[in-house]
């Protein structure tokens, strides 16, 4: 911490305890920053500072602050003016308050800094505030000027290290009347429960394992591009915007690929409510989408339709019809012969209808058959 500067020295006032204490930036930016050239000749493009009345470029010494009237006259206001204001905050942190930490709401937090204690003497209460934060479980809230203005700020333990984010005051945030969506929409619980799936398959994820991809893509570029290689071409993907898709079907889409990109086994169950509740079409919401159908539920859903119902029944009793008229068909034909040719017809006759009967039995046995397994329920009476 002894290497890293400064910004402000002061001290931190807690009751009639003054505690001695170093600000020092908690963040810092890895984003890579570009110049200005002209694109004719790559030459730098500069900003100088120049003197209006002199008509000349004036260093950094010679430049100090203003306070531009609404007439456009500037009032000239120097550091001593602002260190002599007669305000507490000058060169103290405040605190004037302990609340619960979930009283701060997080569009108020600002930049963070890290107060380190200035000297020995200041180690024991330092170490003494930032136990009674821990033990309590609450932040500390307080008032301090910084760079010209007076701020709100929390204080808050950080492994052993008291930290303060600046907060914005409350009248500094915006309402949100003008921002918030078209109240009569409604949200079906269908949907929230698609939403709630997505978000248990999205699960957790470790902030430390979160980088800068745009950041390391630059970097990438300006490699390739200084070592005289062509720049890569963009991979091609798909065009924002489009079709609006049905806010279902996205869902659903979206757990399949949560779950496909973690390695886990897409069942389709998820899809398989979607198409049941939807009938298997998609609600049209200013554009088309399709819902991928599932023929593994579709068919167990459907099955009962095929085999069941009245017309199975019917053909049962037709083919036991059919067996029985077959039957009768076959006594009247083999009717008693009254003599010689009567006879010999008789029999041949006999013959012919004991072998059409019989083709028709074993017909009869395969309609039978069917009926049976068709209507396990109903049995066909002879």
């Amino acid at each position: 911490m002894l290497h890293v500067r400064s910004i402000w020295n002061g001290a931190i006032s807690f009751g009639l305890v003054s505690i001695p204490i170093k600000l020092v930036n908690a963040t810092e930016s890895h984003s890579i920053s570009f110049r200005q050239i002209h694109l004719d000749d790559g030459g730098r493009i500069r900003y100088r500072k120049y003197c209006e009345l002199e008509d000349r470029e004036v260093t950094t010494g010679e430049i100090g602050k203003a306070y531009e009237d609404g007439d456009g006259s500037l009032i000239p206001v120097t550091d001593e003016d602002l260190a002599s204001l007669p305000i507490p905050t000058a060169r103290t942190i405040e605190i004037v308050a302990f609340v619960p930490a979930d009283r701060i709401d997080p569009l108020q937090m600002d930049t963070a800094y890290y107060l380190s204690a200035n000297g020995v003497p200041a180690a024991k209460p330092y170490i003494l505030l930032r136990e009674a934060l821990k033990r309590s479980r609450k932040v500390a809230i307080a008032k301090f000027a910084l760079r010209g203005r007076e701020r709100l700020g929390m204080l808050r333990v950080v492994d052993d290290v008291i930290a303060m984010h600046g907060l914005l005051w409350p009248d500094e945030i915006r309402g949100t009347d003008e921002v918030a969506p078209d109240a009569n929409v409604t949200v079906r619980d269908q949907e929230l429960d698609l939403a709630d799936a997505l978000m248990d398959t999205l699960g957790e994820v470790d902030l430390a394992d979160l980088h800068d991809d745009y950041r390391d893509a630059v970097e990438e570029l300006i490699a390739t591009k200084a070592s005289g290689e062509q720049a890569p071409a963009a991979p091609a993907g798909e065009k924002a915007g489009g079709k609006v898709l049905d806010l279902m079907a996205a869902l659903e889409k979206s757990v399949r690929a949560a779950k496909e990109s973690r390695g886990e086994e897409t069942d389709g169950a998820t899809g398989a409510k979607t198409e049941e509740r939807t009938g298997g079409k998609a609600e049209e919401t200013g554009g088309t989408a399709e819902v991928t159908p599932l023929p593994a539920r579709r068919s167990a859903r459907t099955a009962p339709k095929a085999v069941g119902g009245k017309k199975s029944t019917s053909t049962a009793k037709k083919t036991a019809a059919k067996k029985t008229a077959t039957k009768t068909a076959t006594k009247k034909t083999t009717a008693k012969p009254s003599s010689g040719t009567t006879a010999r017809t008789a029999t041949k006759s006999t013959a012919q209808g004991s072998t059409k009967g019989a083709a028709k039995r074993t017909a009869a046995k395969k309609n039978t058959a069917t009926a049976k397994k068709t209507t396990p329920r109903k049995r066909a009476s002879a």
